[in-house]
């Protein structure tokens, strides 16, 4: 494996192909999707169109990462930076299978990718977006350091816009 990131807990890589019915098992959950914007994929072979297509490491150099239990060798979500062309800023974004929620998975791989944006890849401004409701995501923003910068519609929900800065 060609692991991006490591940490007490986790490793951290790129996604592929053989990540196909784990991305299709975790998009399924509705409470895991709840708050993103996004649906379910349609079965395994739509996750795995999307990662054929997933092209933000070869255009950015960096993208969203799945994170992998050193334990178990197991696929428990993904987290990462991405990218925003159009409004010129890298954001900070993770997801988890429900059963690993409030492990600190999430608070863990993303302090990671802070620390990585800002020593590998020199960013300056790391912003983080949650719908309002979503208090766990806000709370793991808040934890890895990220401050509340703005109000904002996101997928016509009201969300928050946090940032941190080097």
């Amino acid at each position: 494996m060609n692991f991006i990131l490591e940490t007490e807990r986790l490793y951290l890589r790129a996604f592929d192909l053989s990540d196909a019915e784990k991305f299709y098992e975790l998009n399924l959950n509705p409470n895991v999707i709840k708050f993103t914007g996004n649906s379910a994929f349609k079965n395994i072979e739509e996750a795995k169109s999307f990662l054929e297509d997933y092209n933000d490491y070869k255009i950015n150099g960096y993208g969203r990462w799945a994170v992998i239990n050193k334990t178990s060798n197991q696929f428990i979500g993904w987290c990462g930076l991405k990218y925003n062309e159009i409004e010129n800023e890298t954001d900070i974004g993770f997801r988890f299978f429900e059963k690993e929620w409030n492990k600190g998975y999430a608070t863990e791989s993303a302090t990671a990718c802070l620390k990585y944006g800002f020593e590998i890849l020199k960013l300056h401004r790391i912003i983080g977006r949650a719908m309002k409701e979503n208090k766990a995501s806000i709370k793991v923003l808040e934890k890895i350091g990220l401050t509340y910068e703005s109000d904002c519609m996101f997928e016509n929900n009201e969300a928050v816009i946090y940032k941190i800065e080097k």
